[in-house]
């Protein structure tokens, strides 16, 4: 393959790299439309320059780490026989597939991995003097390569990939300028680039601070009252981020030694009787995603302090997901801003019950 087309590839992905920045996009379940070109580094038997086409892909976002892309290109090369004889023509190919994209991140810069089949018109339409020879086949497809994709809002960004494409072609003249009908197999490297236009993603959720509930009536006092007595709660709040990366649910030191305090208190008081780890999440992300983080992060508190000599007995864990908000950040102006805001509601509660009796 071209040296220059490879070295080209590395640096774009470094330079990339380099800039990408966090984001709390993360899978949303969004549509996208990606318009670009693609430089094709042609085949040597099909005797073609290397030169630029178009493709349009149209994407959707599966999981937290597949995405799927139908894809359709066209290329154009002119012929590249070298025998110096006067002759002229060009090689074009069309290409129809779908290709499966294996993310490796869902923040700003998204590396990935696809793999795709599809269908292939590989047409050699070259003139030698005193001949003309068309050599034309439509076969399958297949492709491998990597890539990356590159959001400067949630709305917009870029997208590169590297990729082999086999198929079946017609080698049309040989090299001695004679015509030639034989098939073989045809390896096409092409590295593309295009923009990415994201669609049809569910918009980020303002939550709502539930009401406070009405008052309620008071009787006439009662001269005689009896006590009102209940068990006593002791709740711990730790923010997310000290325990957790960035979409992650492996603690970090940092929050190893804020649940070492909490383990340690719980241990001291033998009259706590059950605990209880609560795991929340903002509202940006689907509904089902903050679901199942909120729900890991806190079997991965709740593990770390049965680790700790916390009986294992009295703990249970439980996500909310972004069900329970501690602030809705309404009238915030600005993504960054807005992602600032709700960074109270990123977080896991944990929660002691002891049988100490408190009466009122």
């Amino acid at each position: 393959m071209n040296k220059k087309l490879v070295d080209f590839a590395v640096v774009a992905a470094l330079c990339l790299s380099a800039f990408s920045a966090s984001a709390e996009d993360m899978y949303r379940g969004a549509w996208y439309a990606v318009p670009g070109v693609a430089y094709i580094d042609t085949d040597s038997d099909l005797n073609a320059d290397n030169d630029t086409g178009a493709f349009i892909a149209i994407g959707k976002e599966l999981s937290e780490s597949w995405d799927l892309q139908g894809r359709l290109g066209y290329n154009k090369a002119d012929e590249d026989l070298g025998l110096n004889i006067g002759q002229s023509g060009d090689y074009k190919s069309t290409q129809l597939g779908l290709d499966a994209l294996y993310m490796f991140s869902r923040e700003s810069f998204r590396p990935f991995l696809l793999a795709g089949l599809g269908a292939t018109r590989n047409n050699v339409d070259y003139k030698v003097p005193g001949v003309r020879v068309s050599g034309e086949k439509t076969s399958w497809m297949a492709s491998l390569g990597l890539g990356m994709q590159y959001f400067f809002s949630d709305k917009f960004g870029i997208q590169a990939d590297l990729r082999h494409q086999f198929s079946r072609g017609k080698e049309g003249v040989n090299s001695l300028g004679a015509a030639s009908n034989s098939k073989k197999s045809v390896g096409n490297n092409l590295l593309s680039v295009g923009g990415i236009f994201r669609f049809g993603a569910p918009a980020p959720v303002v939550a709502a601070v539930a009401p406070e509930p009405a008052p309620i009536p008071v009787a006439a006092p009662i001269p005689v009252a009896a006590p009102v007595c209940v068990e006593k709660l002791n709740t711990v709040t730790i923010d997310a981020a000290k325990l957790f990366d960035f979409d992650k649910a492996t603690l970090k030191a940092e929050g190893k030694a804020a649940l070492d305090e909490a383990a340690a208190t719980i241990e001291a008081n033998a009259a706590i009787t059950n605990v209880l780890v609560t795991g929340h999440t903002d509202p940006l992300g689907s509904y089902e995603y903050n679901q199942k983080l909120s729900e890991r992060r806190a079997t991965q508190v709740a593990q770390y302090l049965a680790s700790q000599g916390v009986n294992s007995d009295i703990i249970t864990s439980t996500g909310r997901g972004e069900a329970v908000p501690v602030v809705a950040c309404e009238g915030v102006k600005g993504r960054k801003a807005f992602i600032e805001c709700l960074q109270p509601n990123r977080r896991v509660t944990v929660e002691a019950t002891t049988t100490e009796q408190v009466c009122n």
